[in-house]
């Protein structure tokens, strides 16, 4: 069966630059590579997954796509001897990928590079911390204590997991570099060492102490500093404190989730609070003062005389300030009228008098409630 033209496997133009090829292969990559493919159609992407490899790694080489450019398939074809293309000729692919396996996996992404012994050295995993605060807490800021999990290095073999008196060998599988190359064809793969885990030595008599592992797991406490403002699902980031790295690879960070406890009284909405006001019926129908609260002191609103159920009152200023808000936001009363409960004989008559004399009134003592009739009427017409 006749070869696709790289080119077209890519899905990129002729003169497509090298970034272009490389983009285009990491997508491919992606899409078909076997470990996102299982089921019926495994074995197709697994095969779309090669064809892309091998475009890739005739394209990125500069003297094999000059060469496919001008004798095609020819050009590069191993068995004739002109494309050059042993296991030598490829280390272009095995840097991107290698790029690939640490998208896909997300362990080597996380800043692997190779040390100055030849061993693998990466970051340490990030950590996430769920802080609980109050409503109070967020909005004028606070400073906290915290305690996390953190690693330190074993006091009884010194950090190097060997026994006092032993010490650790260079693997023989890598030869202490803590990666080895699988080759299959004209293919050469770099991935860690699976004997010493990217370590590059083997331990024969652990440390008792610390199982070979060189560190322990102790309790480290943090002074977190929470500003003022910050609200539900923000984080905080602690650089540096997260897991440590291997082979001398810098620590992870550990980000603080902030989650804020229910208020009693108020709910917030961005910069601005909500509260409700219950208020009884003569006040709400008289007039007057109703005291309301902030979060930092009491204030006196002024009822109007009729003031309607589910009327709303805005303070400005009187919210919270976010932490990226020049101005704080508003703190909004909405008023409940509350309907007396539990009666005397002598209260249920001066309801009654008091509703006899509204009814004598006529409609202006109730205006929503005749546009209520009139609109009730007019859907039973």
């Amino acid at each position: 069966m006749a070869k696709r033209d790289f080119y077209e496997i890519l899905g990129v133009a002729k003169d497509a630059t090298e970034d272009d090829i490389k983009k285009a292969y990491r997508k491919l990559a992606m899409k078909h590579h076997p470990d996102r493919n299982q089921g019926d159609g495994a074995k197709a992407a697994e095969e779309k997954f090669k064809e892309a490899k091998e475009a890739y790694e005739m394209l990125s080489d500069a003297q094999k796509r000059a060469a496919y450019d001008q004798y095609g398939h020819a050009g590069v074809d191993p068995n004739r001897g002109g494309g050059g293309a042993g296991p030598e000729g490829f280390g272009g692919f095995a840097e991107a990928f290698g790029d690939i396996f640490g998208d896909i996996f997300g362990g080597q992404g996380q800043g692997g590079r190779r040390g100055g012994g030849g061993q693998q050295v990466y970051r340490g995993n990030d950590l996430s911390y769920a802080m609980e605060i109050t409503l109070e807490e967020a909005a004028l800021g606070k400073e906290s204590q915290i305690r996390i999990p953190t690693w330190d290095s074993c006091d009884t073999c010194g950090g190097s997991g060997a026994k006092p008196g032993t010490k650790a060998k260079t693997c023989t599988t890598c030869n202490g570099g803590g990666t080895v190359h699988m080759r299959q064809g004209f293919f050469s793969v770099q991935q860690t060492c699976p004997h010493c885990h990217g370590t590059g030595k083997i331990i024969p008599e652990p440390c008792t102490t610390c199982n070979g592992a060189g560190k322990i797991k102790r309790q480290k406490t943090l002074e977190v500093k929470i500003p003022a403002g910050i609200n539900e699902g923000m984080r905080i980031r602690s650089a540096g404190n997260g897991e440590p790295g291997t082979n001398g690879g810098p620590a992870g960070d550990l980000y603080i989730e902030i989650r804020i406890k229910q208020h009693e009284i108020f709910e917030r909405d961005g910069d601005d609070l909500h509260c409700t006001v219950p208020v009884s019926m003569t006040t709400a129908a008289l007039g007057g003062s109703v005291e309301v609260p902030t979060l930092t002191a009491k204030l006196e609103i002024e009822l109007p005389e009729g003031t309607q159920h589910g009327k709303t009152f805005r303070l400005r200023g009187k919210g919270i300030k976010g932490v990226r808000s020049a101005y704080p936001g508003d703190l909004y009363c909405h008023v409940t009228v509350e309907t007396p409960v539990k009666l005397t004989e002598h209260q249920r008559k001066l309801l009654k008098e008091l509703e006899e004399s509204l009814k004598k009134g006529g409609e202006k003592h109730s205006p929503n409630a005749k546009s209520w009739t009139d609109k009730v009427k007019d859907l039973f017409k």
